[in-house]
């Protein structure tokens, strides 16, 4: 039996995400990295068709996009990055049990592949809730962790979503404790703020927010 290829972003056949999907999403790029990060960046901003993306992949399981997902973040990322295994931001034990799965996992492995770099668990949720379904104010409460094991000396952490920064910063805070001496991050989706909120040219940290500022998409 033939199965047709179907668009995780629209619905419609074809590669996932297909070319109008792209056209459509919103690139980021760089951000302004909460401590201990020294680097953070998105692909593209958590809104329209890239939240839908993300949505299908974490909430009906869809991974057709996951090869090209972990190909843009690996695009978006500086030549030369000095990271000598990918890591991931795990998700609460309740909700991976729930889901039979980890997204922040899938896409840290796709993009170990991608990067050609060992894909490393160090990383434990001790925390039982997860960020979704929080209001802004409660996602600023981060999320706890502990290490599996002594990390290496530099890593890089993949997540599928940035709101607030505050669990990239727990992760990264772990990390740096376990003994890493240098954490960069990089994740799929950036939740935008209010355009008041955004400065002309670079990305800003207000408190533990991350403004993802547009600019060139990196799939193009």
């Amino acid at each position: 039996m033939l199965l047709l290829r179907v668009c995780a972003g629209c619905g419609g056949p074809g590669p996932s995400p297909c070319r109008r999907c792209t056209a459509n999403m919103r690139a980021v790029g760089e951000m302004a990295p909460p401590d201990p990060l020294s680097k953070l960046w998105a692909v593209f901003a958590y809104t329209g068709v890239g939240r839908e993306l993300l949505a299908r992949l974490k909430y009906r399981n869809q991974r057709s996009s996951v090869k090209w997902l972990a190909s843009a973040m690996g695009s978006a990322l500086p030549c030369g990055l000095a990271a000598e295994a990918v890591t991931w931001a795990p998700t609460s034990p309740q909700r991976r049990r729930r889901r039979g799965f980890d997204q922040a996992e899938l896409l840290a492995r796709a993009l170990g592949r991608e990067l050609g770099l060992p894909v490393v668990s160090v990383l434990r949720r001790v925390d039982a809730a997860g960020q979704t379904g929080r209001n802004r104010n409660q996602r600023f409460c981060a999320p706890a962790f502990d290490s599996r094991r002594s990390p290496p000396s530099s890593v890089l952490v993949v997540d599928d979503v940035i709101t607030t920064g505050a669990t990239l910063q727990a992760a990264a805070k772990c990390l740096v404790k376990a003994g890493a001496e240098r954490v960069d991050a990089v994740v799929a989706g950036a939740t935008p703020l209010p355009s008041s909120r955004l400065q002309s040219g670079v990305a800003t940290m207000r408190s533990h927010n991350s403004t993802p500022v547009e600019r060139e998409p990196p799939w193009t």
